[in-house]
């Protein structure tokens, strides 16, 4: 299975500021993705020429499910995270991550009926401070409407700007996850024609077993966004359906 997470910056190039929503699609197509996680997804808001983003993409890709997460209200419009799925959500949830007066924030949590068996997705996009990112980090895991899915395998993706590569030892540790995307100086993804920062990252707990990560880099991905796109082919283990079945008794 493969999983696809971008932060699209709204289809705007990183370097030539141009609004070309093909180039995003030309990208996630060149992946082939069964999973498509984006974020900085606009719908309705003039610098996209207005355009209904996440219909777009729904449209395009013709996939089983499409759920998206307006964040950023502005005056018109607004963004937000988007998820597509080739197949079906057996629960979807989405919830604030918003922290006092800094941008809003969400999180997308879908349990997913893949043919290896249910296992429960995160789509994310963090906030620029490092107290709010382990904040935001507590408040999901902590979440009940996340903990409804701690007998599923979890897979956590976005775009987390943790520039110092700090939340992995924090909560996520204290919470049995580990860090798909290390070491850093493999995952940089951010600026995407000369990217430093690793920004875009997976985590993973339970039956999920990752098969090869990398962040896509090519022409087209170095124009099309600020970002480059995370890309992760992984299984399920041959247990993890038997735990879920056992746990659902």
């Amino acid at each position: 299975m493969r999983l696809l997470s971008y932060n699209i910056h709204k289809g705007i190039g990183g370097r030539d500021r141009r609004y070309q929503l093909e180039r995003v699609i030309g990208v996630i197509e060149q992946e082939n993705p069964d999973i498509i996680c984006l974020h900085e997804v606009d719908r309705n808001v003039k610098r996209s020429r207005f355009n209904n983003q996440p219909k777009i993409f729904a449209d395009y890709f013709n996939l089983a499910e499409s759920l998206y997460q307006l964040n950023v209200k502005l005056k018109t419009g607004g963004y937000g995270n988007l998820i597509l799925s080739r197949w079906s959500f057996l629960t979807q949830h989405q919830i604030s991550l918003t922290n006092k007066w800094r941008k809003a924030r969400g999180a997308q949590i879908v349990v997913i009926d893949s043919p290896e068996g249910p296992f429960q997705l995160v789509n994310f996009h963090l906030g620029l401070a490092e107290k709010e990112r382990h904040w935001q980090i507590n408040h999901l895991l902590t979440h009940r409407l996340f903990q409804e899915g701690n007998d599923y395998p979890s897979l956590i993706v976005g775009d987390t700007n943790d520039w110092r590569n700090t939340l992995a030892k924090g909560t996520f540790s204290e919470h049995e996850f580990q860090e798909v995307t290390t070491p850093p100086s493999r995952f940089r993804s951010f600026p995407a024609y000369m990217p430093v920062g690793t920004l875009d990252k997976a985590f993973v707990r339970g039956s999920i077993g990752v098969k090869h990560a990398r962040v896509a880099r090519s022409k087209l991905s170095r124009q099309a966004s600020d970002h480059l796109p995370l890309v992760i082919d992984f299984h399920l283990n041959e247990h993890a359906s038997e735990s879920i079945k056992k746990a659902e008794q």
